[in-house]
């Protein structure tokens, strides 16, 4: 499994949107000029979080996008799996029910369903508040007058 560069990308975004959250709606432009993305890039993206209803826009020239709920109540999962759909590592696991002809005795399945699991414990257990307090401590604090 690999996260593309659409998944990395919404994961920014949505970071960014949380840490200017004022209540006013966040232009895709801001947000473009903040995260050197394009904004044709961020409108392919921005498409996929607003079916998923994690964001919410607003057109016109004040218009912009808006989180749906709190960063903390945000997983890391959700948002990947808004833009790559399942984090599956192997085919198999892709759907509710394994549909593969081996499934009754693949010798490796139960590494990849360990595998699926904890990559689904871990994404699920970072919110988008954790992202933000870690740019935080990563930029560090200026608090010099």
């Amino acid at each position: 499994m690999k996260i593309s560069t659409k998944g990395r990308y919404a994961l920014r975004m949505m970071v960014d949107i949380a840490q200017h959250n004022t209540g006013e709606w966040i232009s895709i432009k801001d947000i473009s000029d903040r995260q050197g993305i394009s904004v044709k890039y961020l409108e392919q993206i921005v498409t996929s979080l607003t079916k998923s209803a994690l964001l919410i826009s607003s057109r016109g020239p004040q218009g912009g996008y808006k989180l749906t709920k709190s960063p903390e109540n945000y997983t890391a999962g959700e948002i990947l799996r808004a833009i790559e759909g399942n984090l599956a590592p192997v085919a198999c696991l892709e759907t509710e029910t394994n549909q593969c002809d081996r499934k009754g005795y693949c010798p490796t399945l139960s590494f990849w369903e360990g595998l699926h699991k904890a990559i689904n414990q871990y994404v699920d257990s970072v919110t988008l508040q954790d992202l933000v307090n870690s740019q935080l401590i990563t930029e560090g604090y200026d608090f010099s007058i």
